[in-house]
């Protein structure tokens, strides 16, 4: 199992080593990450924190959803952000549970989010001194690892509708499928961010500075934003699909009607071959020398003549 803890007093940062005991006085602030995702180890290392029962199903819980929630005078935040690497599953978001009690914050990941290690340099340099710190820390780190991934979603949208051709319409299809399912993805977990925030914004709790509250307001907006964007995105999906059908159909219609010609054409040559195919007596010009290329010819103008009825009725135009 993955897990760190970072005491800050006196203005400096200490990492505490795995089972040791310290003393956080009313000025120091401590962190405590546990990072893992076998349930049993997890349970066992949680279990050994001095924390509600509640809050505890809720930090181990293997599905959750992001949600902010005041517990007496503590506070349980789930947000979810980008994950360090893809699950089996094709998931790449994951969870960070907190709670947050006073001057201490345990936070938990089945996981590793890619937002983490930046905050953990961020508390290691000294930037980060309370739990509101810490919070508003993660909700901008959060944030901001998704909107490149929202943008670049945007911009393979864009290369879709600028490549938008008969030629490519199953590549296409294929490439638009994959961008739906994504913006799916991340529009079922974006709006909740932004929700939870909201919440935690009218949390009347004394470890949220001002700053603080400017930052996680910031990390809102943005979610909404992306909320937005995401849902752009599907709507432009959707109608390149529809576009891309209609293609699909048109192209279907032309192989159809050139299916159609040309077995309008073979139509008069197929009985006059069969006609002058039987096996009987009395055909004319039967044994004349040019008979065959007689025939053929025939066949050939009688073809032209089709043809070119066809395209005075404009029949051959696309």
């Amino acid at each position: 199992m993955k897990s760190f803890t970072l005491l800050y007093h006196d203005n400096a940062v200490t990492a505490i080593a795995d089972g040791t005991s310290c003393v956080v006085s009313a000025d120091d602030f401590l962190w405590e990450h546990f990072e893992q995702a076998d349930s049993a180890e997890l349970d066992s290392a949680i279990e050994q924190e001095d924390i509600p029962e509640v809050v505890m199903r809720a930090l181990v819980a293997s599905e959750t959803r992001p949600r902010c929630d005041q517990i007496g005078d503590g506070a349980l935040i789930n947000l979810r952000g980008p994950a360090v690497e893809t699950a089996s599953d094709g998931d790449s978001l994951v969870s960070i549970r907190a709670w947050v009690h006073g001057n201490r914050v345990i936070s938990v990941s089945r996981r590793g989010l890619a937002a983490t290690s930046e905050v953990e340099q961020m508390m290691r340099s000294g930037a980060i001194s309370d739990p509101g710190d810490l919070v508003a820390a993660f909700a901008k780190a959060i944030s901001g690892s998704m909107d490149p991934q929202i943008v670049s979603l945007g911009d393979e949208v864009d290369g879709c509708e600028s490549e938008l051709d008969a030629g490519n319409i199953y590549q296409l299809r294929r490439r638009i499928a994959t961008i739906r399912s994504e913006a799916i993805a991340f529009r079922r977990f974006i709006a909740p961010d932004r929700d939870a925030l909201i919440v935690l914004v009218g949390l009347k709790v004394n470890w949220l500075a001002d700053e603080d509250l400017l930052h996680i307001r910031e990390a809102a907006d943005l979610f909404a934003r992306m909320a937005e964007e995401l849902e752009a995105i599907r709507e432009r999906a959707a109608l390149l699909h529809e576009q891309l059908t209609d293609l699909r159909a048109e192209l279907i219609d032309q192989r159809s009607l050139m299916i159609a010609v040309v077995a309008f054409i073979f139509l008069p040559l197929t009985f006059v071959t069969g006609l002058l195919g039987m096996n009987v007596t009395g055909i004319p010009f039967a044994q004349e020398r040019w008979a065959f290329w007689g025939v053929v010819g025939f066949c050939t103008i009688l073809g032209l003549v089709v043809l070119a009825w066809f395209g005075m009725r404009h029949w051959l135009r696309r």
